[in-house]
């Protein structure tokens, strides 16, 4: 069993993960080339992920093999420091999704599994690495697991998987009738069902020649910048200038007249001390590792922040005191676990089952909170008294 290991893999300038960016903000990608790439620790947690998914899968799918081997790769990647037992039940919950999907065929399909693609024909050297494919009956599934809890991420007209299902379409369309194409993805930290959108193979082709002109001028590095929340991800989101100028422009602000500013104005504010709230940080985070490496942030400087004191040796050490006549009870703090630390301990489908399907566990909703509107969860407005929510006068 040979995989490629993900960390290693070559990126395309116009990435399908990125797709979302730089078909806004067209000259991101060169803007971005000529900045480190550097990745999260949350980014790495997810490439292990994959790594188990795709050993997963390729032994279940495409290259089965004895359990002492399997479990010899799957040793070696739970050897990683950052591994943790959570990722064993969620890529176990991704595996069966895929299972789902491949016993509602009739007959058995045809199954890739991190089969690169190409999607050159409407993105200059386009390719990315789609993690499942599945062909049969006419219908094409683009499948993508992701580990990340932090943003929902949706397959309805997701253009990171529709350029996966471009390049899956023209690697296989000399070899299979294709009408239909599923776009999924799986994350389980995020819901409990994937998120599932179908078109047609016609819909995805009109899709892809209509973007062409934009993926041109990417490519070149042409255009406009354009600020918004595909900013998130960009290499360049601390120092774009673009972004800071729109982020702390008040020029609009500077006519008004009334002393209060209206409920349309403080809408616009909010949104916009969003982006400056995350932008601080990040930028902070960034003028933080400049001054580690040595470079000049004027003004700043890095210093040790709170120290803490630990253990040479926990076990020596409560050894000792109670040796010295200190009770072990004194020494240990019993509380039970949280409803989501059980979960994450037994696995979603466990956890329903003797908790929350007994009743031993009810949902209660969360306090009322501010979102914006592009936001999916049902608006709760004439359902709360506001008074009930901050207490005394709600400043109505």
């Amino acid at each position: 069993m040979t995989q490629i290991a993900h960390a290693d893999r070559a990126h395309a300038l116009l990435a399908a993960s990125a797709a979302h960016r730089w078909l806004i903000c067209t000259p991101s990608p060169r803007l971005e080339e000529t900045l480190p790439d550097t990745e999260s620790e949350a980014a790495k947690k997810g490439t292990l992920a994959h790594e188990i998914s795709e050993l997963k899968l390729r032994k279940h799918f495409i290259e089965p093999i004895g359990p002492r081997k399997f479990a010899a790769a799957l040793k070696k990647l739970k050897a990683d420091p950052l591994y943790d037992p959570e990722m064993d039940t969620t890529t176990d919950a991704y595996l069966e999704y895929v299972q789902s999907v491949v016993h509602a065929f009739s007959s058995p399909p045809y199954i890739a599994i991190e089969r690169r693609v190409d999607y050159s024909a409407y993105a200059p050297q386009g390719y990315g690495t789609s993690d499942c494919i599945i062909i049969g009956s006419r219908q094409l599934h683009v499948i993508d697991y992701k580990h990340g809890k932090g943003v929902p991420v949706d397959a309805e007209d997701n253009p990171q998987m529709k350029l996966y299902a471009l390049g899956a379409l023209k690697a296989y369309e000399m070899l299979y009738e294709i009408d239909t194409v599923q776009l999924a993805i799986f994350q389980p930290r995020v819901r409990d069902q994937p998120s599932e959108w179908t078109l047609s193979a016609a819909e995805l082709r009109a899709w892809g020649e209509s973007i062409k002109p934009v993926a041109a001028k990417a490519y070149a590095g042409e255009g406009e910048y354009a600020v918004g929340e595909h900013c998130g991800f960009c290499r360049a989101k601390e120092m774009c200038r673009a972004r800071v100028e729109t982020l702390l422009s008040v020029e609009q602000y500077v006519p008004m007249k009334p002393p209060l500013i209206s409920w349309e104005e403080a809408a616009e504010a909010l949104r916009r001390a969003e982006g400056i709230v995350s932008w601080y940080n990040s930028l902070k985070e960034a003028a933080l590792a400049e001054a580690l490496r040595g470079g000049d942030v004027p003004g700043w400087k890095a210093v040790e922040g709170r120290g803490s004191r630990q253990y040479t040796d926990m076990d020596a050490a409560f050894a000792h005191l109670q040796a010295c006549g200190i009770d072990e009870a004194l020494l240990y703090e019993r509380k039970p676990l949280t409803p989501p630390a059980v979960e994450k301990v037994l696995g979603k489908k466990h956890y329903r089952e003797l908790l929350e399907e007994t009743g031993h566990v009810v949902s209660k909703s969360g306090a009322p909170t501010l979102v914006p509107v592009s936001d999916k969860r049902t608006a709760i407005s004439d359902k709360i008294d506001p008074a009930a929510v901050f207490g005394g006068d709600s400043g109505a």
